[in-house]
């Protein structure tokens, strides 16, 4: 890489926000946070890394730090992420993640910046009727979460339009596992991702692993979901920015997953292998809207970006997670 851009990096401080920064930084970038530390944790950035703790809604700050940084690209990470949430309290996902974002675009507009890379999701299907899922897959989401993320891609689409100004949404699939140096991971309390729960159940942290549904149209009757390593999803955001400056005139959005899946019971058989032991698993019903299997046709993005994944291996992915955690339970 010959240039290196200063990015604004909302949520910064998160789980995938915070790998972000540290793939910005080994590829020779700036990045600036932002983040309210509702979920995310300062000790989860580098120490150099200039700082702000706020919302993204307030234009003022934002706008201050787009002038004083002197901002050319924002990475927008910052919003609410759990679906059951969303349907108990939609007007909490319109608000982080649909007027939140509303304000974020104006404010990268107001102030020059002209290359966005959003924090989308494969919640923007819904069910889908085919798999593997392509980003030409009609997108009725079936529950406020994905919707609202849609909402937002439908902005950055229409904003691209009218001013000089592109974009990429990635659209994530099942985000897992822990930077491999064990420099950041998932570390919010109560997460909900089954490897995250699977690793803290193998600790000890907590009793048993909930498996929902043993009935679906799957080889062992679990859900099948496409597992992305977070530190293969943070560099596909690099490689989203350094496209975006070297062709402005066009905008992507784009599915981030492997192109194949584990069923639930996989990945827990793949942590017995990993911790040499056997979690406690409980079988429940199924939750509402979940699909047998949602997996991403990845051929896209590999076809424009070259991205090419470097930790496409589930036993790799769970040993990662399982380190951080144990890193985790040092800091407690």
């Amino acid at each position: 890489m010959t240039q290196s851009f200063t990015v604004l990096v909302t949520g910064g401080a998160g789980y995938i926000g915070s790998h972000a920064v540290l793939a910005l930084k080994d590829a020779g970038h700036n990045p600036v946070v932002i983040d309210n530390l509702t979920t995310g944790f300062r000790w989860a950035l580098p120490g150099d890394v200039p700082f702000y703790q706020g919302d993204i809604s307030d234009e003022a700050l934002v706008a201050k730090i787009i002038a004083d940084h002197r901002i050319e690209a924002i990475m927008h990470f910052a919003g609410s992420i759990i679906v059951p949430e969303s349907v108990e309290n939609p007007l909490k996902y319109y608000r982080n993640n649909t007027a939140n974002s509303r304000s974020i675009i104006e404010s990268a507009i107001t102030g020059g910046v002209k290359h966005f890379i959003f924090s989308s999701t494969a919640a923007t299907y819904g069910i889908p009727e085919e798999s593997p899922v392509r980003e030409d897959t009609p997108t009725l989401p079936i529950n406020p979460y994905g919707l609202s993320k849609l909402m937002t891609e439908h902005m950055l689409r229409d904003v691209a339009a009218a001013h000089d100004f592109n974009y990429c949404a990635l659209r994530y699939f099942n985000v897992a596992g822990a930077d491999p140096h064990g420099r950041t991971g998932q570390s919010t309390a109560g997460a909900t991702h089954l490897i995250k729960v699977a690793v803290e159940t193998a600790l000890g942290k907590r009793s048993h692993v909930s498996v929902f549904g043993t009935d679906y149209d799957t080889d062992d009757g679990t859900g099948v979901r496409d597992y992305i390593h977070v530190s293969d999803l943070a560099a596909a955001h690099v490689i989203a920015l350094e496209n975006l400056f070297a062709d402005p005139a066009r905008s992507h959005v784009l599915n981030c997953g492997y192109g194949h899946g584990y069923s639930v019971l996989q990945v827990l058989d793949a942590v017995d292998r990993v911790t040499n032991s056997q979690i406690e698993r409980q079988l429940e019903g199924r939750r509402a809207g979940d699909p047998d299997a949602l997996i991403s046709d990845n051929r896209e993005i590999k076809a424009r970006f070259g991205w090419q994944p470097k930790h496409d291996d589930l036993d790799v992915i769970v040993s990662h997670a399982l380190q951080w955690e144990r890193k985790l339970s040092e800091r407690t």
